[in-house]
């Protein structure tokens, strides 16, 4: 057995510094009222010794937890194998380590997971919430919204009872849509076809709206329904090459999709991107690299995303007015797309 050294005291921190008690806890706990010759002396003191301010005691003085609990809406078989999310949390991660807030990481299997996520929420652990990949029936934002918890949603949101106000942050799904469909109109393609994503959620949704933007006289059949996922993706594509064996291109609703899609396409003998040209939507390295072609796609910026949302809730909590980014509405930031062109399209 091996003895650990007890931790500085308070008490300690006070008499190295030549201060009260009561001085060194209001310096240390974020307290006002102390002038900065005291406060440098008992900063000094903290750094010497090592002492680590107690959390709870800080916590009433600021009324602050330093934390931030992060609500993903979809089980951990979803998270920990999409790119996507560890991009989002990776953005989000940096943004609040910066401010020296704990991330906690809530997940939801199904429905009898929202009642406790919305019980924690309300139960006074952390300073807010950033949610994320909602789906358009689902609980949690009502629930959270009575928890009284200051969120930031990633995605926007879809209800439209005009009661619920939201900050959120997104990209601009339905302008990155039309991009990929000029494009691929650009290169002289006609049958242009469009895996779509899970359409209970609103990214997916904007990108089939998109999509149909430019597309307007589009036949049906060339419209298949996936799920972001690749086993979607692969059979979304089987489905439309039974129905529209003419198709010449692929707008698929994301990346992960796109990699059912080139396997399916492989299988069948179709040159991509000579027969068939595709593109997807995310870019997130290294998928879109390490295709077989190399994936075009629309970019967007998904750990700038994350950072953004935090950023947006840190800025809340502290009532600063430092600008977040580029608003284009009043609740949302709504971040830019673009076509990044490699070999598959």
């Amino acid at each position: 057995m091996t003895e650990t050294a007890s931790r500085p005291t308070l008490e300690a921190v006070a008499a190295r510094a030549g201060v009260s008690r009561a001085t060194v806890s209001r310096v240390v706990n974020g307290g006002d009222g102390v002038r900065e010759p005291l406060a440098e002396r008992v900063r000094r003191a903290v750094e010497e010794l090592g002492y680590v301010p107690n959390q709870a005691a800080r916590s009433l003085v600021t009324r602050r937890h330093d934390a931030v609990a992060v609500v993903i809406a979809e089980p951990e078989t979803r998270v920990f194998a999409d790119p996507f999310f560890a991009l989002q949390l990776r953005g989000i991660s940096k943004e609040l380590t910066a401010h020296d807030s704990q991330l906690v990481l809530l997940l939801t299997e199904g429905r009898d997971d929202h009642a406790r996520v919305a019980r924690y929420l309300a139960g006074g652990h952390v300073d807010g919430a950033l949610v994320f990949s909602l789906h358009l029936d689902d609980p949690l934002p009502g629930l959270i919204h009575g928890a009284g918890v200051p969120t930031v949603f990633g995605g926007r949101p879809g209800w439209g009872d005009g009661v619920r106000e939201a900050v959120y942050v997104d990209c601009d799904n339905r302008g990155g849509a039309r991009q990929a469909v000029r494009y691929l109109l650009g290169l002289g393609r006609t049958r242009i076809a469009h895996i779509t994503g899970a359409l209970d959620q609103t990214s997916a949704v904007d990108r089939l709206d998109g999509f149909r933007d430019v597309m307007s006289d589009v036949d049906p059949g060339l419209i298949a329904q996936g799920d972001f996922t690749p086993a979607g993706g692969e059979r979304a594509m089987r489905e439309l090459l039974e129905r529209r064996p003419d198709l010449d291109a692929v707008f698929v609703a994301n990346d992960l999709s796109a990699l059912g899609v080139l396997r399916v396409l492989r299988e069948q003998g179709r040159r991509v991107p000579e027969d068939v040209a595709v593109i997807g939507f995310d870019d997130m390295l290294p998928i879109a690299e390490q295709t077989d072609p190399p994936l075009t796609t629309v970019r967007q910026d998904i750990e700038e995303m994350g950072r953004l949302m935090a950023r947006l809730l840190i800025r809340g909590l502290e009532g600063g007015a430092e600008e977040a980014g580029p608003v284009a509405e009043p609740s949302g930031v709504v971040l830019p797309t673009t076509v990044v062109k490699r070999a598959s399209a």
